[in-house]
């Protein structure tokens, strides 16, 4: 069945980077759209970034453009977001999502509803 496991949240004060990580099994990773996205406290799940299963062709959101970078490593069947100058505001649980059909385009008009499996989420906190 469908695998996707996070890693790499913790603390970080504002200004500063993590680097999460998504090791995905039991699913054709290479033709499938992966994606990125956070929760936090009381508010609803947001879309991060996504990468094509076209090699190249990735989508963020306006609010993380120039910070965040996602990349997939085909090889490992991973998926990794970099985030850089963190802001308190980057706070929340962070998903790995894979999306619900091979071969879909990112540009859908809701990813929350695009992509169907999910990791179980990693911390990230950011201090002012």
């Amino acid at each position: 069945q469908v695998q996707l496991i996070e890693s790499g949240g913790g603390l970080v004060q504002a200004g500063g980077s993590l680097r999460l990580s998504c090791k995905a099994s039991g699913f054709p990773f290479e033709t499938y759209a992966m994606g990125w996205f956070r929760q936090a406290p009381e508010k609803p799940r947001e879309f991060v970034a996504a990468s094509s299963w076209s090699v190249g062709l990735t989508r963020y959101a306006d609010s993380v453009k120039g910070r965040f970078t996602i990349s997939r490593d085909y090889a490992k069947s991973a998926v990794d977001l970099q985030m850089n100058n963190l802001q308190p505001e980057d706070a929340g649980v962070y998903f790995c999502a894979a999306h619900r059909k091979p071969y879909s385009s990112i540009m859908d008009n809701q990813p929350i509803v695009a992509f169907a499996s999910w990791g179980q989420g990693t911390q990230v906190t950011v201090s002012a």
